[in-house]
């Protein structure tokens, strides 16, 4: 039987994001996976209080950690990676193919650093089936493409950490109309998820809470094979297609997006401070014009 490790969420209500930290119970080192800071676009100023939870949750139960994780470079938060990495003196980590990633957004963004920068930006990135351990447990990478190019799965014990991928049952699956995502990959990529043991925990990234439910986070292999209302509606592989493109093409552009990739692409770092010693963020004009349509449709 795979080892139960101890795992906490932490719902973000403006974002509906999930991070967490996953813990082994008999030498208490933890990981943390997708941390974020919230982030105020009026004012454009950053909120560390998402982040400080989870340090303080960490302090408070005597844990020790050992990782920051990543799953993909988010378009909807700011990633905590950098900023706990400084306060929890622990390495961060995140998928190899992050790099194919930063290659896209250094175009859209024109900003070349995205992609020279690279693997400096992180202290580890992992390429598919990499392994390392958390204190006795052992930390299984899966890349996991589809949502993004760059999307990896964390499988610990009998956990896995499937980020954007799965969300519950009820809510399906993922969208995958960013630059590099990938309908078809999306859907290999989950049948590789639920190749894992019937039992096996999968913990979510998002929910949106349909129908104003209570969030929720953690499902099985099996609960997800047998109700996730796109794999069970959609009749295999090319009607999962049709039906994640159709989907697609009706959904606005996340409201954080273009803030949150020019700083998660550099592991939570900002863009160096300029002569006055501000940090600025640019924004690219009219390079998703049918996406703004949508949004406006939206509201």
């Amino acid at each position: 039987m795979p080892s139960q490790p101890i795992v906490q969420g932490f719902y973000d209500d403006q974002t509906g994001s999930i991070s967490y930290v996953v813990a082994d119970p008999q030498t208490r080192k933890c990981a943390v996976i997708d941390p974020l800071l919230g982030f105020d676009r009026n004012s454009c100023s950053l909120v560390t209080q998402p982040a400080d939870e989870i340090a303080n949750y960490i302090q408070e139960r005597g844990l020790i950690p050992e990782w920051v994780l990543d799953t993909h470079p988010h378009a909807d938060h700011l990633s905590a990676a950098a900023y706990l990495r400084e306060r929890l003196g622990v390495p961060t980590g995140i998928g190899e193919h992050t790099l194919a990633v930063q290659a896209i957004w250094s175009d859209i963004y024109n900003i070349p650093d995205l992609k020279a920068g690279g693997r400096a930006y992180w202290d580890h990135m992992f390429a598919d089936s990499h392994r390392f351990d958390l204190g006795a447990l052992e930390v299984r990478v899966i890349f996991s493409p589809g949502h993004t190019a760059a999307s990896v799965t964390y499988v610990v014990g009998d956990a896995a950490f499937v980020h954007d991928t799965l969300f519950m049952p009820d809510a399906g699956t993922a969208r995958a109309d960013f630059p590099g995502g990938d309908a078809r990959a999306l859907y290999r990529s989950i049948q590789s998820i639920l190749a894992l043991p019937p039992t096996t925990r999968l913990f979510t990234g998002h929910d949106y809470r349909p129908g104003g439910r209570e969030p929720r986070w953690e499902s099985t292999v099996a609960e997800q094979r047998a109700t996730n209302i796109h794999l069970r509606d959609s009749g295999g592989e090319d009607g999962f297609v049709r039906l994640r493109k159709e989907r697609d093409r009706t959904l606005p552009l996340p409201a954080m997006m273009l803030f949150a990739l020019q700083v998660n692409l550099r592991g939570g770092h900002l863009p160096k401070p300029e002569a006055n010693g501000t940090s600025y963020l640019k924004l690219p004009i009219d390079r998703f014009r049918t996406a703004a349509a949508k949004t406006m449709d939206a509201e």
